[in-house]
């Protein structure tokens, strides 16, 4: 269990940053194939970028309030 926890510590590090980054790559997903959602296409990329940002905020700001 402790060689499973080390490989998700080195990888991803934070859960939030795991959660993250699979809910923006299924949003990404849900506009690349649902048809309705077609025209977003051109923002993709933004909407990728604000996603991940939002989620390193996130951590950085929670890492920063926490053990003190």
């Amino acid at each position: 269990m402790n060689v499973i926890k080390s490989i998700y510590n080195f990888i991803v590090g934070d859960m939030i940053i795991l959660v993250g980054t699979i809910i923006a790559l299924i949003v990404l997903a849900a506009i690349h194939y649902i048809p309705p959602l077609a025209p977003l296409q051109v923002a993709s990329g933004v909407i990728l970028i604000v996603a991940v940002l939002a989620v390193l905020i996130t951590t950085l700001s929670r890492e920063a309030r926490g053990k003190r």
